[in-house]
């Protein structure tokens, strides 16, 4: 009896020091960490935001802006400039991305990698879901600016992901992502990313930090950069003819 006492003293021991030096990891696996992240990114019961969009690529200067309505990762996002955009339309289901234009009698289908102004992609535009279209492995932590961060890896397990492999840096205290790196299939990096959260949403009764800029630039460190940034963001319901792929070209 002494000997099995001794030996749950020693495993209490054991965990509490797991505990105590694990903090945030054991209180939530890596999965929970990255739905609340994505959270933090658009994924809501329904949302609606604007985004600008502001390239600079070899000295020249674009900028386009949208609204978007969102339920949880299906968008719906509406240019309303520059002018000759105006109207322009994106629509995202199940993963799956069209693209229509005023005047066109059918949506184009294209894909979230393709390019949208400078460095963004489309999907750069619509909610994360990195913890559902991702198998992430923690590779450890590291401070980031002045917080410490859990870094994943994480491996496209769908076709549709905007990018075949990300980098990860999560706030361990805020649970968003604060930076990204982004490789191809092959595993090249080829740009990076930087996000802030001064915007905040109130779900449940509680405030909840939602993106409001992400900077990305490519590996090369060159002064060609893009900036997108997120305002007027509120949670509100939005109607299941949003997402009608149909009524899009009408």
């Amino acid at each position: 009896m002494k000997r099995a006492a001794a030996g749950i003293l020693v495993c209490s021991a054991f965990f509490l020091l797991l505990n105590v030096a694990g903090g945030h990891a054991l209180a939530k696996s890596t999965k929970e960490v990255l739905l609340m992240a994505d959270e933090a990114r658009g994924n809501r019961s329904g949302m609606e935001w604007e985004v600008t969009v502001s390239s600079v690529e070899k000295g020249r200067q674009n900028e386009m802006v949208y609204n978007v309505k969102a339920r949880g990762f299906d968008i719906l996002a509406v240019s309303l400039s520059p002018p000759n955009d105006k109207g322009n339309a994106i629509l995202m289901l199940n993963g799956s991305m069209w693209f229509h234009k005023p005047g066109l009698s059918k949506a184009v289908p294209i894909t979230q990698r393709q390019k949208l102004l400078g460095n963004a992609a489309y999907g750069d535009i619509a909610a994360t879901n990195y913890a559902n279209e991702y198998k992430a492995l923690l590779l450890g932590e590291e401070t980031e600016g002045d917080e410490v961060c859990y870094v994943y890896d994480l491996k496209a397990i769908e076709k549709k992901a905007t990018y075949d492999g990300i980098k990860y840096w999560v706030s361990q205290q805020r649970l968003v992502g604060i930076k990204a790196e982004y490789f191809t299939v092959s595993g090249k990096p080829f740009k990076t990313a930087t996000m802030e959260y001064e915007n905040n949403i109130q779900t449940e009764g509680k405030a909840r930090p939602f993106i409001s800029k992400m900077h990305i630039r490519d590996v090369l460190l060159t002064t060609d950069h893009t900036i997108l940034t997120f305002n007027k963001a509120n949670m509100r319901e939005i109607p299941d003819h949003i997402f009608n792929l149909n009524l899009l070209v009408k």
